[in-house]
């Protein structure tokens, strides 16, 4: 993970280099070379995904000679991805955004005991139906919907007894299929409060400058540049569900006809998903990097 890239762009590097001694720890190394089970650990993946968007950014502003206020009207992240965002458009620097990361990974792990909760992924379903099964399985414990994706792909997260009972119901109520996701903590619903109440805490010593852009929140689906407000969306987030289908249908709404996604191909999937007529490009590689300066010249 971003190996290739650091190899090739001295700025991608430094990017690394600068989240290692954030946070006081070899990420990069555990980036490339693994062992994968301590790198998808919550309190390592989360800086480990932000560092490798913000390496692709670095070598596409910095050496691609592109700039974030003339390219773009709108930034937006999927959960910890919102913090890459807001990094790359200058609210936070790099070195808070690692820690504040780092810390939310870390929240989040001790906020729930590992297995009392889990997440389930629901295909072929829509939000409306994907409540209706979280209602018919909670049966007096949590179970809520934490991730509106896209039109055709919703996630559960809550107790894993409810999410296991949401499992066995979803095919029943209309769902195609609903499988079982690969993860430490049941994100995004409110058994995440004690990580929530951390953030807040946390959030409160830093400063957050005005984005150069505005952001689409996770938790409303609407732009703001408001610090303040931004801030408490951030704590919000952390228990709330996050509204990707909402915010790129009102970006498309808003005139926005071409998504860049950078570090990862999995939201650019969605983005097609929810707007079949827009235009998609997912950067990952130096290759994706130059091709995309140079169509942005």
């Amino acid at each position: 993970m971003g190996s290739g890239l650091a190899e090739a762009s001295r700025a991608a590097r430094d990017v690394f280099e600068a989240v290692d001694e954030a946070l006081g720890q070899n990420l990069f190394r555990l980036m490339r070379e693994g062992p994968d089970d301590k790198l998808k650990l919550t309190e390592n993946a989360q800086p480990a995904i932000m560092a490798h968007a913000l390496a692709v950014f670095a070598a596409l502003t910095k050496e691609g000679g592109v700039e974030l206020e003339k390219a773009t009207r709108f930034v937006a992240g999927h959960s910890l991805g919102e913090y890459s965002a807001l990094c790359a458009a200058g609210s936070f620097d790099l070195l808070t955004t690692a820690k504040l990361l780092k810390l939310r990974g870390q929240a989040m792990q001790a906020a729930v005991p590992v297995g009392v909760g889990a997440m389930a992924a629901l295909l072929g379903a829509n939000v409306e139906l994907a409540n209706k099964v979280a209602d018919a399985a909670a049966q007096g414990e949590v179970c809520e919907v934490a991730n509106d994706n896209d039109p055709s792909q919703v996630v559960l997260s809550g107790h894993a007894s409810a999410i296991e009972r949401a499992i066995g119901l979803a095919k029943d109520m209309g769902a195609k299929r609903a499988v079982l996701l690969p993860v430490s903590a049941p994100f995004h619903c409110s058994l995440m409060q004690p990580a929530a109440d951390a953030m807040a805490d946390a959030l409160s010593y830093e400063v957050l400058e005005a984005p150069a852009v505005p952001l689409y929140a996770n938790v409303t689906a609407l732009p703001t540049s408001d610090p303040d407000t931004i801030r408490g969306q951030l704590v919000e987030q952390v228990t709330g569900m996050v509204r990707w289908r909402e915010s790129i249908a009102n970006m498309v709404e808003a005139g926005v006809a071409e998504f860049v996604e950078l570090g990862g191909k999995v939201l650019g999937g969605m983005v097609k998903r929810i707007a079949p007529e827009s235009k998609v490009t997912s950067v990952v590689t130096i290759e994706d990097i130059e091709a995309l300066a140079k169509e942005i010249h």
